[in-house]
């Protein structure tokens, strides 16, 4: 996935459409969007980041888990067996990104899994399909002729705590800016 921070206008239907589409709990969240201002009145500017399971390579929830729950597809995907969970938490605490959590109902982990249903049905992720800026774009990188691979073959593009060795694979356009934001703490 990649998301364009320079279109995203922090509405939040990404954060909506997943809790609709999955059933998530009150107060839990497989997709939300980090916010930031930076300014003085009346020149303030306000920078969003949406978030979400990077669905890493070298993914340390993977690693962790003593029930081989979690795990990754060959097409990248990592997904989380619910059959299989034990609800221990480790891959809760193994996430350097902060994107799983324990269902209170369902007593076992959670996290995005790119609307796999609706993936299977060849339908993007609800986040994609009901972001009114078009800033998430969700597809194949192998295939240089998809929407996704051509907009990172043109920008810039930079992928969270790569300095953990993770190898996430989702992609920001943007990231920059944000993080120059944050980091002076505005």
């Amino acid at each position: 996935m990649v998301i364009d921070l320079r279109r995203c206008v922090g509405c939040m239907s990404c954060t909506i459409s997943c809790k609709m589409e999955n059933g998530i709990p009150l107060g839990f969240f497989r997709s939300w969007v980090n916010m930031a201002e930076k300014g003085k009145f009346p020149e303030v500017r306000r920078y969003f980041q949406p978030r979400l399971c990077n669905h890493c390579e070298k993914a340390p929830c993977v690693r962790v888990c003593p029930v081989k729950a979690s795990y990754r597809r060959e097409d990248g995907v990592v997904l989380i067996d619910r059959d299989r969970c034990i609800g221990c938490g480790y891959c809760v605490e193994a996430c350097p990104y902060h994107a799983r959590f324990i269902n209170p109902n369902t007593k076992v982990a959670e996290k995005c899994d790119f609307c796999r249903e609706r993936m299977e049905k060849g339908l993007p992720p609800a986040c994609v399909h009901n972001c009114m800026g078009k800033a998430r774009i969700f597809g194949d990188l192998n295939d240089p002729q998809s929407d996704i691979a051509r907009l990172l073959a043109v920008n810039p593009a930079r992928q969270l705590k790569v300095e953990l060795g993770t190898m996430p694979h989702v992609y920001y356009i943007g990231l920059d800016e944000f993080l120059v934001m944050v980091k002076e703490g505005a």
